[in-house]
């Protein structure tokens, strides 16, 4: 048993704005599947669940950013210095803004969206070169030991590193973005922003997955949700996430 990455779920005051920006930013196509809820994918017949690619899901909220950086990010690939450059210029004419979380003098270029959410335009680098335009998820944390002890046995997915400053995670096929632990020092707990949403494998039980999870590690978490198919939970170090309850 384990569960897969699908997409990354972020919450907006105006999710057709952000999902908007997303889409221009990632040269994917944009839908919707009701009121509120904006879905980012590759076009080109691309069916979730696969591992070329983790969606974006943007889903409306009453409340604002706050001015703490989140917990996770995303981290966009690039080919050459003239690409980067030319898509930081893109960026700010969809209306992102430069950011500054501390970074100094780097070769990447930090970003916010227009809600604010963090992001970086990587320097060209060999590893992210099969990617696809989303690099890797960053997650900020205190201790990548043990969440890679947790997220390595909670995901299908193949433990490409692991020290005491950073876990990476990939597909098992080798292909999309990686997903990566990252050491930092005074994290906040706060409620995420943007979180991870997961899917079992068909044929899975998903209650039998949750308490999978749960044993390994994982909290239930009350965010106000109700009655709905998916289920929330948070990590040892309390970032959150969702198990899925139908194909996303």
């Amino acid at each position: 048993m384990a569960v897969r990455p699908v997409q990354v779920n972020m919450k907006a005051l105006d999710d057709s704005a952000i999902g908007r920006f997303w889409a221009g930013a990632l040269g994917w196509e944009l839908s919707s599947e009701g009121p509120g809820v904006s879905n980012v994918e590759p076009g080109g017949g691309f069916l979730r669940p696969d591992a070329s690619a983790v969606c974006i899901d943007v889903v409306i909220v009453p409340e604002p950013k706050t001015a703490t950086k989140n917990r996770l990010h995303l981290d966009l690939a690039t080919t050459s210095a003239e690409h980067q450059a030319e898509l930081v210029t893109r960026l700010r004419s969809l209306g992102a803004t430069p950011a500054d979380v501390g970074q100094g003098d780097v070769p990447w270029v930090v970003l916010a969206d227009p809600e604010g959410n963090e992001f970086c335009v990587l320097e060209p680098r060999e590893t992210y070169r099969d990617t696809g335009p989303i690099a890797r998820v960053v997650v900020d944390c205190a201790e990548p030991s043990a969440m890679v002890r947790f997220w390595g046995e909670a995901m299908d997915w193949t433990v490409r590193e692991a020290t005491d400053d950073r876990a990476v995670l990939r597909s098992a096929k080798d292909v999309g973005p990686y997903v990566e632990f990252r050491r930092t020092p005074g994290v906040r707990n706060v409620p995420d922003r943007a979180h991870l949403d997961l899917l079992p494998y068909p044929g899975d039980d998903k209650t039998a997955e949750v308490a999978r999870l749960r044993s390994l590690g994982a909290t239930d978490l009350d965010l106000g949700q109700g009655d709905v198919p998916w289920t929330c939970l948070q990590d040892p170090e309390g970032h959150e996430f969702c198990v899925l309850g139908r194909s996303s």
